[in-house]
């Protein structure tokens, strides 16, 4: 429906009838994409609330960070494709630009680039914390305990009422992510902790943390560096995921920037979140071989059989998803630099995603090669194994948090965060006593 603005313009509005009386509610546009109902009078008109498990018909809030049209397969980072960040720029150019909602000039690059720099290194004593783990704690539990223990070592930064604050707090965490992943690898594998390197790249620096031994000089490879920077780029934000919401939630109570992280990295912890890659990887594992692709075509297309495969479709992208391009020319990138040229799981892969492009069944139901189905081939490749995985999107994620949380806090409609119900339990009753109980 559509009704004149006091100036004349036309604005939109929807009408809800409820017990025979009709309500409106502005429609409010986007800048691009669907436009919302603003139902935020809806229960103080009508006593009614919406019913959306999973929030899937729902804006949480308004934001100008990242878009996605998952029915045309596009991912913007404030207005940006995703293809041409990964392509032509660099992972620290894009957390600026995350974060300050345009790309740098050369000056505030090298002022961004020095300060994250000069952030790397971790609180000395935090070497202890982490030695309280179990040798075979997991990699994803050190990070939420770590990451949430910051705000006990940097009490300078959490005061989310000060800009400057949330500003130190934003390019502390962005910084030391990396270190703090990179010494829980170490742990994992009983190496000793490597420190961070002032003159190395920001990707360069992480590997050269997760793979270097004092024993004997390492040097990055430049293609590997370039690949985890890439990787870093694509995982960088995904609009209002479960972990991005899990922060801005948690944010939205007034909690301090370290515990906010430390709640997304437990949410990504799900293996319906951030664990997909080790799940599509597990999957090609499984196939293990070219010829026995038919059969497992088959597995899935049978609705009695509980095999899924998994890399394939995205619960937003209805089309092929962008990331997955650039994701597998980084993958051959990686393979050919370290001569896997005849690698099985590749093989699979390549063949899997070759049907998945053809067969009828998987274009009628849209079950496009995914992002996760490359970068875990890319990261075994690599070296890292399954459990570091979800560490490095979480490591890649941090500013696409920090982004989100700050957005949060400076939105003069931010509120705490409360979603309501659809109560089924029992109805008011009264307490009956022992002896009257049957």
């Amino acid at each position: 429906m559509t009704k004149n603005g006091k100036e004349g313009g036309a604005k939109q509005i929807a009408t809800l009838a409820v017990d025979n009386k009709n309500y409106e509610y502005p429609v409010v546009p986007g800048s691009i994409g669907p436009s919302v109902i603003d139902i935020s009078k809806l229960y103080g008109q009508t006593g009614h609330f919406t019913y959306d498990p999973g929030f899937t018909s729902t804006a949480s809030c308004e934001s100008k960070i990242t878009y996605i049209d998952g029915e045309e397969g596009v991912l913007l980072y404030r207005g940006y494709p995703i293809e041409q960040l990964a392509e032509k720029g660099n992972f620290l150019e894009s957390c600026y630009l995350l974060l300050n909602g345009e790309l740098p000039t050369a000056a505030e690059f090298k002022e961004f680039d020095k300060a994250i720099t000069n952030h790397t290194m971790v609180h000395e004593q935090m070497q202890f914390f982490l030695r309280g783990f179990r040798r075979d704690a997991h990699p994803m539990a050190i990070m939420c305990g770590m990451v949430g223990a910051l705000s006990a070592f940097y009490h300078d930064s959490t005061d989310i009422n000060d800009p400057v604050q949330r500003m130190i707090a934003s390019r502390r965490l962005i910084a030391k992510i990396p270190t703090l992943a990179a010494m829980a690898y170490k742990y994992s594998v009983g190496q000793p902790v490597v420190y961070p390197k002032n003159s190395l790249g920001y990707a360069e620096n992480f590997l050269h943390m997760c793979f270097s031994v004092p024993a004997e000089e390492y040097k990055v490879d430049p293609i590997l560096a370039r690949a985890m920077d890439r990787i870093f780029i694509l995982h960088a934000d995904h609009e209002q995921n479960a972990s991005t919401s899990t922060v801005r939630l948690a944010g939205s109570s007034g909690a301090n920037p370290f515990a906010c992280i430390a709640a997304g990295i437990a949410c990504l912890w799900g293996p319906a979140h951030g664990g997909a890659n080790e799940a599509a990887l597990e999957m090609l594992r499984e196939i293990g071989t070219v010829d026995r692709i038919p059969e497992y075509i088959a597995k899935a297309k049978d609705k009695n059989d509980p095999f899924r495969l998994m890399g394939f479709g995205h619960r937003v992208y209805k089309n092929y998803d962008p990331r997955a391009r650039v994701m597998q020319k980084t993958c051959h990138e990686v393979l050919q630099v370290l001569g896997i040229k005849d690698d099985p799981l590749l093989d699979v892969a390549i063949e899997l995603e070759r049907i998945a492009l053809s067969d009828s069944y998987f274009i009628e139901k849209k079950l496009y090669p995914n992002i996760d189905f490359y970068s875990g081939i890319t990261l075994k490749a690599m070296g890292f194994p399954t459990t570091m995985f979800t560490v490095l999107f979480a490591l890649a994620r941090t500013v696409g948090w920090v982004a989100q949380w700050n957005e949060m806090i400076e939105d003069p409609d931010q509120r705490i965060g409360r979603p309501r119900q659809l109560y089924t339990g029992a109805p008011r009753r009264d307490y009956v006593s022992f002896d009257k109980r049957k």
